[in-house]
């Protein structure tokens, strides 16, 4: 149990599970979808006698698959993830542990993208034998699903949490050993005094549809900042203006 929890909190490069980022400038970003599925990446020699590796981020959305749940408010996870890599060319086009993955490169930064596709009550039978096998650290798992205590659309990025009584996120946990020191996504997605299940399970209104999708751009900006410079003050100042976006002067 012990070696088990260490493989979560540190990342260990293994010659056959290694994400290969290309640091040429003649790979499209579409070619950086790897079939090796590695999680490692490397620069050259820096001249030092030094060789720069970067560890894997595990990016996660939650949501529940077929067509009966697209679009609806407790799939905004599985949409990020859509977005994502959508601007980043990244394919998603292997089904592992429960999930359908793809494998990209943010920068120099390799990343895979997961959509578990075991329904939202079950999420960490996928996340938690994805981060073992890839040697992922807890660190550079990022989870990304709706919050209903954030207006509609405003999103927060936080190095980590508990479960919010979210079953997604509560599986998650519980495939973790328990742990809770991940960084998350989260996108507001407010009940009001509407039944919780019923709500979950519904469309967008137009007004927040046009809000949902401004966020997922910005979801994408936030989430580059997050993994090339970790929890800086660039994080905080986007939290900072999250909250206040619909204030007006």
């Amino acid at each position: 149990m012990l070696e088990e929890r260490r493989s979560m909190l540190y990342a260990i490069s293994t010659p056959r599970t290694c994400i290969s980022c290309p640091r040429s400038s003649r790979f499209h970003r579409r070619n950086l979808v790897s079939v090796r599925l590695c999680v490692r990446a490397s620069l050259p020699d820096n001249g030092n006698g030094v060789k720069v590796e970067y560890t894997p981020w595990l990016i996660v959305g939650l949501g529940n698959p077929g067509t009966k749940y697209h679009g609806t408010r407790h799939n905004v996870g599985f949409e990020m993830i859509d977005r994502i890599a959508q601007v980043e060319g990244v394919l998603m086009n292997t089904i592992q542990s429960k999930a359908l993955i793809g494998i990209g490169c943010i920068g120099e930064v390799p990343i895979l993208l997961a959509k578990p596709q075991a329904y939202m009550n079950f999420s960490g039978e996928s996340v938690g034998p994805l981060a073992a096998h890839y040697k992922i650290p807890l660190r550079h798992i990022l989870l990304i699903y709706d919050e209903m205590n954030l207006p509609n659309g405003i999103l927060r990025v936080q190095p980590k949490g508990g479960h919010g009584h979210h079953n997604g996120v509560k599986s998650v946990m519980d495939h973790l050993d328990g742990c809770r020191e991940f960084p998350r996504l989260c996108i507001g997605n407010p009940p009001g005094t509407m039944d919780m299940k019923a709500f979950l399970l519904q469309k967008f209104s137009p007004t927040e549809r046009e809000q949902i999708d401004a966020s997922l751009e910005q979801g994408v900006e936030a989430m580059r900042t997050l993994i090339l410079g970790g929890f800086t003050n660039k994080i905080t100042r986007f939290n900072l203006g999250q909250k206040y976006k619909y204030h007006k002067v």
